[in-house]
């Protein structure tokens, strides 16, 4: 499917933020994993869900879904996988990673593929770390990546995590933990890439009963032998998907508002409203939403977005139309996303007359003409919804692939649609 997007003038919209696709992958797994029935309301329906939820019920889980919400009949942590069980996570990193560690509490050897670019995504400081907790991982094609057979038992003890390329390492096995022989003790090297998402499993762990001791992102405790209790969990709003409604008024001009968001939520990409602010654009939370203002001309920053992955793109569409230069650091591991994310960008911003260079772990952004042009996401959902945005703001632009948003946002259009938009 391919969009071409015409220039908005001043836009005065409101939005409704999707269900948060990081909460979703956890809640189904503690749910999975608890005794009984949980009920997991106002999940997110997307791709990535999809393969989370095909693996679990392959893993013997029964998910049932219902308007609005998925009920979930828990194993209590034991999980019956039929011989030879190959599970295909598609590309959905968040599956693969989360769901390697929770392999480990099936009878029998599980294997876990994915897409050719799921192939070329690490996994390799996971493995080591889970060998040292019991596991046995095998790497079937090249080593460090998937697919992996993934055997052996969670024994516990204490290992060390090397997650500077993502902190799904750490929240893989912190997941499956309460379920280990042992207490389970994750010391990570510093430099954790990503550290919001430990604070997301965390919350979501911590709702259905576990008891993890932490000292910082420095080191983790996970009791043995308290297991998850089945409840009803209810998920919060997305502030990633969010974003690119925050920055239609930024690129635009005029005032967006975004409900289903809890302002105080521990997702790390609530900072892209911080970024925005300091730019020149006003922020405020009426009840249970975000409404983003902006009437005048944006300034470049210098920010650290190493919290904030996922709207770093979105944050990139910004500082292309600002008046002065912008420097997000702290990115280098965008490039072990659904696609390089470094390299893309950098490469379609310049297709657009953009001015953006790679300095170490940093873009540097500088004032330039834009000009319309043809953007190829590369089956890149968050490379798609970013440049739709300043799309929007210039004209003359055309996304292709543009299906490729159902990974994480299948409304994402729809909404657009219903505002007049696309």
């Amino acid at each position: 499917m391919e969009v071409t997007l015409r220039k908005a003038g001043d836009v005065y919209l409101n939005f409704r933020a999707p269900p948060s696709k990081s909460y979703t992958h956890r809640a189904l797994i503690a749910a999975s994993l608890a005794l009984g029935d949980s009920i997991i309301s106002n999940p997110l329906e997307a791709e990535d869900i999809a393969a989370t939820s095909a693996a679990l019920v392959g893993m013997g889980v029964q998910i049932m879904a219902g308007d609005r919400c998925s009920r979930v009949r828990g194993t209590g942590g034991t999980l019956s996988c039929a011989p030879g069980l190959v599970m295909d996570m598609q590309n959905s990193g968040t599956s693969m990673r989360l769901l390697t560690s929770v392999a480990l509490l099936c009878k029998s050897p599980v294997v876990l593929t994915g897409s050719p670019r799921m192939k070329e995504r690490p996994l390799g400081p996971l493995a080591d770390a889970l060998t040292a907790l019991g596991g046995r991982i095998e790497f079937m094609e090249k080593a460090g990546f998937p697919p992996v057979k993934v055997s052996g038992r969670l024994t516990g003890g204490q290992a060390r995590v090397d997650a500077g390329m993502s902190s799904q390492f750490v929240s893989s096995i912190l997941m499956a933990a309460p379920y280990a022989h042992r207490d389970v003790i994750l010391d990570l090297d510093p430099g954790v890439a990503s550290p919001s998402y430990l604070d997301v499993t965390l919350s979501v762990m911590e709702a259905f009963g576990a008891t993890v001791e932490r000292e910082g992102y420095r080191r983790f405790q996970v009791a043995a032998g308290i297991p998850y209790r089945a409840r009803t969990y209810e998920i919060e709003g997305d502030y990633s998907s969010a974003s690119y409604f925050f920055a239609l008024a930024a690129l635009c001009g005029g005032r967006v508002r975004v409900g289903n968001l809890n302002p105080t939520s521990c997702q790390g990409d609530r900072r892209f409203l911080a970024a925005l602010e300091s730019m020149g654009c006003r922020v405020s939370t009426p009840r249970e939403s975000v409404e983003v203002s902006c009437d005048g001309d944006l300034d470049g920053i210098e920010i650290d977005m190493s919290s904030s992955p996922d709207t770093v793109q979105t944050l990139c569409m910004v500082a292309a139309k600002a008046r002065s230069p912008t420097r997000i650091s702290g990115i280098a591991h965008l490039k072990w996303k659904e696609s390089d994310r470094l390299e893309s960008t950098t490469r379609l911003l310049r297709s657009l007359g953009g001015d953006v260079t790679v300095e170490g772990d940093a873009l540097i952004i500088r004032p330039a003409p834009l000009h319309g042009g043809r953007i190829d996401p590369g089956d890149d959902h968050r490379t798609a919804m970013s440049f739709t945005v300043l799309g929007l703001s210039m004209g003359n632009v055309k996304i292709t692939q543009a299906e490729c948003v159902s990974k994480s946002f299948p409304g994402f259009w729809e909404q657009l649609a219903g505002q007049g938009l696309v």
